[in-house]
Order: C-alpha cells, then structure tokens, then sequence
C-alpha cells in the first residue's frame, strides 16, 4: 500500500479486472456503469485502461451499482509482473475449455477445430493453456496467459527451445466468444516452415452442441457457423491483415 487509503499498483489492476468481471456478469455498458454510479465515462474509461487509479470515492459508488465490494485489502500474492500481474481470483472467469477455430493451412476453404484448455497452474503462478484434440496430436501448443491491463488483450504464448507462437485476442464478448489472431508456423514445401497469421475464434466450450472437431470442408453441416466466426473476426475489426 502507499499513503492510507490508497491502493497500490497491483492491487489497482486486481479491481480493474473485477469491475470488467462484474460488468460482463451484470451485461452492463461501460456509458451505463459511469452513468449510475455519477462517475464521468472519461474517468472510469481511464481507471479500466491502467492510466488513472480508481478513488475511494469512485470505488465506494461502484460497489453501490454493482452489488459487490470491490476494494482490496492484501497485496497480490504470486502476481507474475512478465504476464500482466493479475492474480488467479480476478482471472478465474477465463479459466474453461474452448473450441478453437482458424482457417486449414493445408485445405483451402476448410477450418480446422481443436479444444483449447485455459487454467490457473499454481507452481506457474499464473494462467496456463493447453490444446487437446488436435487432428495434428504432435503439434499441440501449450504456454502461458499474459493479461496486461493496459491493452485489455489477452496473449496466450508459447516458446519451446526458442520457437515461438503468440496468439493475440480481445476480450471476450458479451455472449462469451474471443476473437483475435494467430501467428505461427505452417508446413511448407518439403520440410520447409512459413510464417503464418490467422483469424483465431475460442468459443466456450458449453456454448457448442456436440462440438464437432477436426478439419471441418465447406461441404460439412458445421462449417458456416464456424466460418461466421472467423469472417466477424475480420470484418468486425478485431483483427486486422495488411497486405
């Protein structure tokens, strides 16, 4: 803690993440929040974005609209400064299964379907994820979740011996959906490896009637709502490819 009453860096991004949290529970525009707790949108846009510390003040009337105490009372215990220093309880509502959606790198036209695995790993002190149910088993990726506040993204990284594969997504929708893009290495010619970005959708797990997995062709049932993710990715603006 700093002066009394005040709150210190990290407990800071700690109630940044759990006023995000409450306002997705309580699906409640961000102008509504600042509306019914008499807080200015410009102030509590820059208190979500990392660049001003909420108040007392600002506090004490959010707790009023939400229903919740937010304040913190306890530094961040384990908090990872390399991954966003948040701590496990203001990340738990990331933590589940997803399908995971991106273009076929080897098929044109068809999307390749995998789960995708996000939990809190203890001895990491910090979000790990795995994927699962790859048609390419020996190629499944597995690292660390980096959640800085500042760009409210969220990176799921992996480096093996120096190979590297990020994945940057916004957060999530309303209806639980995150949307974002995928950079990483594709089977050439030969055994030759290209650089390769991609529209990348995770999709809660339980939102998915009898996910169907693999490499799903334009011919399968599943494919146009599968692509209707990858094609709002791109023309929503949550990613961008540049020529």
């Amino acid at each position: 803690m700093g002066r009394a009453g005040e709150l210190s860096d990290a407990q800071n991004r700690l109630l940044v993440d759990r006023v995000r949290e409450e306002v997705a529970r309580h699906r409640m525009s961000r102008e509504k929040l600042a509306d019914a707790a008499k807080i200015s949108i410009s102030t509590l846009e820059k208190a979500l974005n990392g660049s001003r510390p909420f108040t007392t003040a600002s506090i004490v009337r959010l707790e009023m609209v939400l229903g919740v105490s937010l304040r913190v009372t306890a530094p961040v215990p384990n908090a990872r400064p390399d991954l966003g220093s948040y701590a496990s309880a203001a990340v738990a509502w990331l933590e589940g299964d997803y399908l995971t959606l991106r273009p076929s790198f080897e098929v044109t036209g068809a999307i390749y379907a995998y789960r995708t695995q996000i939990g809190w790993n203890e001895g990491a002190g910090c979000l790990t994820f795995h994927e699962t149910d790859r048609l390419d088993a020996p190629f499944s990726q597995k690292g660390v979740v980096s959640m800085p506040n500042k760009s409210g993204h969220i990176y799921l990284y992996t480096n093996v011996e120096g190979q590297m594969r990020l994945a940057i997504l916004g957060r999530p929708q309303i209806t639980g959906e995150i949307y974002g893009l995928l950079t990483t290495l594709a089977a050439g010619a030969g055994s030759n490896l290209t650089p390769v970005s991609a529209p990348l959708a995770l999709v809660p797990w339980g939102k998915v009637p009898s996910p169907i997995l693999g490499r799903v062709l334009e011919t399968d049932a599943a494919h146009p709502d599968f692509k209707k993710h990858l094609t709002t990715i791109m023309r929503g603006g949550y990613a961008k490819l540049l020529d």
